[in-house]
């Protein structure tokens, strides 16, 4: 199963996706962690000690410029790099779990993340999984990734939202742009949740229940500030990590 997770900036992403992998994990599944963010934070929130010692995909610039194709002069890509190296190249393996960061956009003048995205869409659909294995995306903030189509090799998009009417709209918009590159799932995840009324504005604001709720947690607030793992926190989520995995198994 590949799984994405996307959402306005600020809404908790990749903390719910550390939670998920966690779960996975636990459940007995062979994980693999992808963070496409250019704001890469999800080996901190993983709890991986020397997060600067990972080697980025985005860092080998020569080596995607000629994986991806392009030539000098020449604003064309290659659609279908050949990838099948870099999983192991650029994987690290932590706490049980297997990790990878595509990498930022260091300077102003970088311009597009073209080659990095096409690398990654080609990574996505060359993966072969067996039922024990698992891919978690966790992609950058906003709509941008749609518009390139990045994750259209997956099997479930989950769009996380927190109460507010401007997460509500970049949900509504990240949904509509992931039916146009048709992925076959879309679910909504509800953060930062704290009663009822919560509850029931996201699902009135989006025309339906989302799958699981994430309280807001003070605790998994306090461990980012420490950089403590997310994953090492008891009881912070409560048991939406296991319902939301549940919902996505069914």
């Amino acid at each position: 199963m590949k799984i994405a997770i996307s959402g306005k900036g600020g809404v908790g992403k990749t903390t719910i996706m550390a939670l998920l992998a966690n779960e996975f994990k636990k459940n007995g599944k062979d994980v693999l962690v992808i963070d496409a963010d250019p704001s890469p934070h999800m080996a901190e929130t993983l709890g991986v000690k020397h997060p600067e010692e990972i080697r980025p995909i985005a860092d080998m610039t020569k080596l995607l410029v000629e994986r991806s194709g392009k030539t000098e002069g020449s604003p064309m890509y290659n659609m279908n790099p050949e990838v099948n190296d870099m999983l192991v190249d650029f994987m690290i393996s932590h706490d049980g779990m297997k990790l990878m960061v595509l990498g930022a956009i260091q300077t102003g003048d970088k311009g597009c993340a073209c080659p990095e995205s096409n690398v990654l869409r080609r990574m996505l659909t060359k993966l072969l999984l067996s039922e024990d294995q698992v891919v978690l995306l966790d992609m950058e903030a906003g709509v941008e990734h749609l518009g390139r189509g990045t994750i259209a090799g997956i099997d479930h998009l989950l769009v996380v939202v927190i109460p507010s009417k401007s997460s509500i709209r970049t949900a509504l918009k990240v949904k509509k742009l992931a039916e146009d590159v048709k992925i076959p799932k879309i679910s909504f995840v509800g953060n930062l949740i704290q009663d009822e009324e919560d509850k029931s504005f996201l699902e009135s604001g989006l025309g339906v229940r989302p799958i699981a709720f994430f309280k807001d947690s003070q605790s998994i607030r306090k461990a980012e500030r420490q950089e403590v793992a997310v994953t090492t926190l008891k009881n912070a989520a409560d048991s939406a990590p296991s319902e939301l995995l549940q919902k996505l198994m069914a």
